[in-house]
């Protein structure tokens, strides 16, 4: 990965039509009312269903004076907390407690599938494990209101239109401006807030090194890698608050317990507004103070807080109507910023980009379909945003050679190696989705690409798309993360650094206790697989598989990334 990225930079294949693109940011938006009181703890219960219990917990942890202003709700932690309903209330009598880290602009609602698989998987074989689903810090200032209300034309009213909802507008996408106090939310902070909400949770140290498994997704592996060789009293002669000591053992997926973006090639597009990390520790920090550089991670298109929420909405529209006949794409607001996005998405070739026509809006799609388009595979150009959740159907398709021509490996961990397509007939017929489990069955079409090469397979679908529309749209927190901590990846960028490299007390650490490593077959690492880890590979999964995955395949078999972790749990030895 290519570690000195410029501000502004777009993607070498868009680069020539997208610099007129700029994000569109509005006002401050507070994030929503704190109704913890003066509670330093809450629980509240979400759903119960198929013998998993889940609840989102929140833990007051204030932030250092040193931070500055912040909203109220920034001063606490956050997790779901998914447990077996026939297992034991208290999280420190359970069998384990798995702890699991987001990857890059992820929340904890991206854990959805895999938490349940693993909490279900483990009770059928007479064991209560509970999996707890982190969200950082800065998704304190995510507005859940419109998503909530269950309606997309409400949603897209809420955040677009002003319109109220519930008593309460919409104060528009946060500016860097009053992004201030994320500055200093780096890697120091984020291991500190694991450490503090496990101490919070479970007191006991004893507990905690008998039954807590640390792990993550993506750059989750990272900040696992970072957590376990820390110390957190300031005395290294005193292990017992060392990150180490903390978990019987790691988990990594789609990624390596490691101190190093090495193994994430391809997770950060080249047009986000990273800052260049040649200048040095100090110019770059004092650039995220100063508000020279972006101190949140964002791109001109997709991916940014405006049209990463349109990801929550289109999930809503699947979830409460799969099979409905879409009106989203027509509904939504004509602005710059969600514009390009849709013609990046949309577009078959380039001329399609430049033109604009046929749009997204030209073509009957079902709310699974819109979903499928902004999710799947054969769709989404980024490889970090793709899951495998079916296919295309009820009309022509042809081949989507944009951003990159279809088939094309010239940077396979940006745009993965799947083949693209998309819908061939704008105002004809209603475009329907194909779930992970129908592909291949009698009556697929079996649409392939112009060169005679398969769309897809079922050995390649895996992921059931209403599972992925609950995972998106059905959480008290985000599948995204709006906010994302740009000081972050700087951090482990600059990794080398002396104000990083004493993060790093404990550097064996990262070896003292067993890990299991399990990669998404066709995800970041396809093609490098660090044999020596002894990895578990998921056969056809993308990068956000290895979370998203229904419990049963379409082999007839379990889920594998779940089954591992079950196995795992049972004894990391």
């Amino acid at each position: 990965m290519n570690t000195s990225r410029s501000r502004g930079r777009t993607l070498k294949t868009v680069r020539t039509t997208a610099l007129a693109v700029l994000l569109t940011t509005g006002a401050f938006s507070a994030a929503a009312p704190d109704a913890q009181g003066d509670s330093a703890r809450t629980e509240t219960p979400v759903a119960t269903s198929a013998g998993v219990t889940e609840s989102v917990v929140r833990v007051k942890a204030p932030l250092p004076a040193s931070f500055g202003a912040r909203p109220a709700a920034c001063d606490w932690l956050s997790y779901l907390r998914y447990r077996s309903a026939a297992g034991p209330a208290s999280s420190a009598d359970a069998d384990r407690v798995l702890v699991a880290q987001p990857g890059i602009l992820e929340g904890a609602g991206a854990f959805d599938s895999v938490a349940r698989n693993t909490v279900t998987r483990a009770a059928e074989q007479g064991r209560h494990i509970e999996f707890w689903a982190l969200d950082r810090r800065s998704n304190c200032l995510e507005d859940h209101t419109g998503i909530d209300s269950g309606d997309q034309h409400t949603a897209v009213d809420y955040y677009y239109r002003g319109k109220q909802v519930q008593g309460r507008t919409f104060a528009g996408f946060v500016g860097d401006d009053q992004l201030g106090w994320m500055a200093k939310l780096g890697v120091e902070q984020t291991v500190r807030d694991e450490y503090d909400l496990l101490t919070a949770e479970l007191p006991d140290q004893r507990v905690r090194k008998e039954k807590v498994l640390c792990g993550g997704h993506s750059l989750g592996g990272v900040i696992t890698g970072y957590f376990a060789a820390a110390d957190f009293d300031g005395d290294p002669a005193t292990t017992a608050d060392a990150g180490q000591n903390q978990c019987a053992g790691y988990f990594a997926l789609d990624t390596t317990v490691s101190t190093s973006l090495a193994d994430l090639s391809g997770s950060i597009p080249d047009d986000t507004n990273l800052p260049d990390v040649g200048l040095g520790y100090g110019v770059v920090q004092a650039g995220l103070d100063s508000g020279l550089f972006p101190r949140s991670l964002s791109a001109p298109v997709l991916l940014n807080p405006e049209t990463m929420t349109l990801l929550a909405i289109a999930g809503v529209g699947a979830l409460q109507a799969p099979g409905g006949e879409a009106d989203l794409p027509s509904y939504l607001p004509v602005n710059t910023n969600i514009e390009a996005t849709n013609r990046f998405l949309f577009s078959k070739d380039t001329a399609t980009f430049l033109a604009g026509s046929p749009a997204v809006k030209d073509f009957r799609l079902t709310n699974q379909a819109v979903l499928g388009a902004l999710m799947d595979d054969q769709s989404v150009p980024l490889a970090f945003l793709q899951s495998s959740v079916g296919f295309f159907d009820g009309g022509p398709i042809t081949d989507k050679n944009f951003p990159a021509a279809n088939g094309s490996s010239a940077q396979p961990g940006l745009f993965g190696t799947e083949y693209k397509a998309i819908p061939a007939q704008p105002h004809g017929p209603l475009y329907t989705w194909r779930n992970y489990d129908r592909v291949g069955d009698a009556d697929d079409p079996g649409y392939k690409s112009a060169d005679g090469t398969p769309f897809t397979a079922a050995g390649k679908e895996v992921t059931d798309i209403q599972e992925l529309a609950r995972s998106m749209a059905g959480q008290p927190l985000d599948f995204t993360e709006q906010y994302f901590p740009t000081k972050l990846v700087t951090d482990i960028q600059l990794s080398t650094s002396p104000q990083v490299k004493r993060l790093v007390v404990h550097p064996d650490g990262l070896t003292a206790n067993p890990t299991l490593t399990v990669l998404a077959g066709d995800g970041l690492l396809a093609g490098r697989v660090p044999a020596d880890l002894h990895p578990v590979v998921a056969d056809g999964y993308q990068h956000l598989d290895v979370l998203t995955a229904a419990p049963v395949q379409n082999n007839g078999r379990p889920e594998p990334v779940s089954t591992a972790l079950t196995e795992f749990a049972r004894d990391p030895r």
